[in-house]
Order: structure tokens, then C-alpha cells, then sequence
């Protein structure tokens, strides 16, 4: 008898790779419609966006689960690495979960509980891990900042226009909104428009780093007409968020570059410009005529009018009514006396995690989003990557604070994209091994 032939073995030194699908087309078709996703509600405040035959949020979200399964599957066979740095404010998010649905155990909401829980439990996660394979995998990382790009220039152009022309009316009630007018979502726009300045002022300083004079002045100046266009629409929120965005994702590109000393004039240089431009403009009322979010911030009780400060104080009132377990998912509208109206929220996270999870539901929260933005800042992400992740992550940050629920996808996407900077995407391996001491080839963002 022939003895079988003994199996063959390959040194891994000399092994070819095996190919792999080309994922580089799913890739970017996924980051692009991870971006129409977080900010459709920007796209649907525009005439063109309001005049699609379909609900254009459910249309990328039917595209992008497949293709982030697709995404995912093609990597299968390498591995993705991940750093331990993520791993409490992953975990705090999934005990922060769990917490609000034994909340509603006690909740003395039915309604409220019932639309606000399947958002949080459900498709909070599902968008956490979108933002995180976003985020983490650079192809799509690139065609999502370059969609926001677009979507952010997009939406600012065509809210001046119908702004122009009569065709939009600036927030207000959908049912009171006029048939031939589109009610803006003033929020939502404002922080696609502020996403997109930050990452101009990242292509801005990278251009200054590179010795491109030129470039970086263009750049420039789409930051400056994005910061004009984020004066029409009225969120105070997101002129904020724009200009920490502004001032900040630039900063961190030159920090992280070794220009320590460019990126505090950045900074300094920002604020000069905004809070001039803005000392400027609210010094005079009538050069606020027509720009909404200047009118509302010259507004004298700028907290009142709001609604933010009595909801607020009501909120901290609250809390000490159901310490230490909260009073329940969904429950603060009805223990303030509001009844089942899911619009009184807290608007701030902080707030609604204190007053209906308790003391564990705060805690929570604060390891989940305060943990997660520790982890970005100290994960060693490449320079051109941490601030491209603060310019889309930063504007969502100061919404949370001072609008949204824990039901907002937008909240938990930004929550993956942070989480995404202690994530490495695995990349294509070469056919041929490199040559021993090579350098290994590093993705370069847009």
C-alpha cells in the first residue's frame, strides 16, 4: 500500500494572499448612503428632497443594511482590530439599553413608551454599528465625508433659494405648513451644513500643511459662505456646532500634524472671526433682518423662548422624584403635566438619562458618549482620520445637549463614528509578501 502523501505546508512567509472580492465599490456606494441617512431629514427640508415620490430615510436605509452586510462579509476572512479603549463605553451603551427597557417596567407612559423604546433598543444599535464599519473602513469613510460635502453645500443652497423665492417656511407645525410651501427642519439642516464647514476647515488646514495657498483659500472660503448659509434657517444649535466645529476639527488636524503652534492661531483666528462677525451683526438689529438665526439669537430671553429653560428646571425637579431608579422610560412629559406629548422631552440626554433612568441611567450615559469621546482622543487614530471623525461627530455632541431623545438615530450614529477611531478596518493584502523592513502602505483620507 502507497502511503497518502503527506499534507503540504506553506511558511507563511511565502503564502500568497487569496483573492478577496472587490469591496472598494460597496465600500463607497455604503458610506454614501450612510450619509443621506443621518442627515435625510437635512435633504428633506429641501424642495428637491421634499418632492421625491418615496420617504427618502427609508429608501437608504433599505440600501445601506445590505450593503454594510456585503461590507462586512468581503472582510470576513481578515480580521478587524479593535482596541481595547472602546470596550467600556461599547459595554455602558448596551447596559445603558437594557436599563431602558426595565425602565419601562415602572414607565408611566403607554404612547410615548411604545415609539420612543423600538427606536432607542432597536435602532439605536443598529446605528451604532453603522457608524462604527463606516467610520472604521476607509473607502467608505471617504465617500461619506465627501457626501456630507455635498450634502451640507447642497442644502444650504437650496434652503437660500426657496428661502428667495417663497418656497419654504422655516420650522412650524408639518400640519400647518402651507401645500406649496416645505417646512424646513431647521435643526437637521443647520447641522448638515455645519458638518460640512467643519470638514472644508479640515481640507483647509491640510492645505496649509501641504503648502497649497490656493487650495486652502478656496477652502476657506466655502467655510465662510457654509457659516453664512447656517445664519438662514434659525438653529441656534447648530450655528454653535458650526463654529466649534469650525474652530476645533481644523485645530486638531494641525495638533496632530505637528503644528501645535498653527493649530492655537487656528483657534484664536476663529474666534475672532465668529464672535466679531457676530458682535457685528447683533450690534445693529437691521443687518439681522432676513437671517433667522441671528433674529432668534438677539432674542433678549433667548432661554425662555426656547421652552429649554423651564424644561430644564422641571427636568432637575423631577429627577429627585424618582431617585434612585428614574421614574421611567418616556415618563417625564406626564410627570411635569404635559400627558402624552413626546415633543416636552428634556432636550438634553444628560438630563432625560438623569430624570427617567435614575442614577444608573446617568451613569450609564456618561460612560457611553463621555467615555466614547476619551477613547477617540487617546485611541492614536492617524491625524487626517481623528479630525474628519470630530467634524462630523462634534455638531451631533452639541445637539444632544440641548435637543434630541435617546430615540434620535442621528445621536447613536455619532456615537459609532467616535467609537470608530478605536476600530482598524482590515485592509486588502498583498499578493506578494513585501519585502522584510517595508513600510506598510497607509490609506490617505479625502
Amino acid at each position: 500500500m502507497i502511503p497518502p502523501a503527506p499534507a503540504r505546508v506553506t511558511h507563511p512567509a511565502t503564502a500568497r494572499a487569496a483573492p478577496l472580492p472587490a469591496v472598494a465599490p460597496v465600500a463607497a456606494l455604503a458610506g454614501t448612503a450612510g450619509a443621506v441617512l443621518h442627515f435625510a431629514g437635512a435633504l428633506k427640508s429641501t424642495p428637491p428632497g421634499a418632492a421625491l415620490p418615496f420617504d427618502l430615510t427609508l429608501a437608504a436605509l433599505a440600501l445601506l443594511a445590505p450593503l454594510l452586510a456585503l461590507l462586512l462579509c468581503a472582510a470576513g476572512a481578515r480580521h478587524w482590530r479593535v482596541r481595547p479603549g472602546i470596550g467600556p463605553p461599547l459595554a455602558a451603551a448596551a447596559g445603558l439599553w437594557l436599563w431602558l427597557v426595565l425602565a419601562g417596567v415602572w414607565s408611566r407612559s403607554a404612547e410615548i413608551l411604545a415609539a420612543k423604546l423600538p427606536e432607542a433598543v432597536l435602532l439605536g444599535p443598529a446605528m451604532l454599528l453603522a457608524g462604527i464599519v463606516l467610520g472604521a473602513e476607509p473607502r467608505a469613510r471617504r465617500a461619506f465625508c465627501a457626501a456630507t460635502l455635498a450634502i451640507g453645500v447642497f442644502a444650504a443652497a437650496a434652503i437660500a433659494w426657496g428661502l428667495a423665492t417663497g418656497r419654504v417656511v422655516l420650522g412650524g407645525l408639518p400640519a400647518l405648513t402651507p401645500p406649496d410651501q416645505v417646512r424646513v427642519q431647521y435643526q437637521v439642516a443647520g447641522l448638515a451644513i455645519a458638518s460640512a464647514a467643519g470638514l472644508a476647515g479640515v481640507h483647509a488646514a491640510e492645505a496649509r500643511l501641504r503648502r497649497r495657498p490656493v487650495a486652502g483659500a478656496l477652502w476657506c472660503a466655502a467655510l465662510a459662505a457654509l457659516a453664512f448659509a447656517a445664519l438662514l434657517p434659525g438653529g441656534r444649535a447648530a450655528l454653535l456646532g458650526l463654529g466649534l466645529v469650525a474652530a476645533l476639527a481644523p485645530a486638531l488636524r494641525l495638533w496632530r500634524g505637528g503644528r501645535a503652534l498653527g493649530a492655537l492661531a487656528w483657534v484664536l483666528l476663529a474666534l475672532l472671526l465668529g464672535l466679531g462677525g457676530l458682535g457685528l451683526a447683533l450690534a445693529d438689529p437691521s443687518r439681522a433682518a432676513g437671517l433667522r438665526t441671528l433674529e432668534r439669537l438677539a432674542d433678549p430671553d433667548i432661554a425662555e423662548s426656547s421652552g429649554r429653560g423651564p424644561l430644564w428646571a422641571e427636568a432637575l425637579r423631577r429627577a429627585g422624584e424618582g431617585v434612585p431608579v428614574g421614574l421611567g422610560t418616556g415618563s417625564f412629559p406626564i410627570a411635569a403635566g404635559f400627558g402624552e406629548r413626546r415633543g416636552l422631552y428634556p432636550h438634553n440626554h444628560l438630563l432625560e438619562a438623569l430624570v427617567e433612568g435614575g442614577l444608573p441611567g446617568v451613569a450609564l450615559w456618561l460612560l457611553a458618549f463621555g467615555g466614547a469621546g476619551g477613547a477617540a482622543l487617546a485611541g492614536g487614530a492617524a491625524p487626517e482620520r481623528l479630525a474628519r471623525i470630530a467634524a462630523l461627530a462634534l455638531p451631533v455632541a452639541l445637539a444632544v445637549l440641548v435637543s434630541t431623545d435617546l430615540g434620535n438615530r442621528m445621536a447613536w450614529f455619532a456615537l459609532g463614528l467616535a467609537l470608530s477611531l478605536g476600530v482598524e478596518a482590515p485592509r486588502p493584502a498583498p499578493a506578494v509578501p513585501p519585502a522584510p523592513g517595508a513600510a506598510r502602505p497607509r490609506d490617505a483620507d479625502v
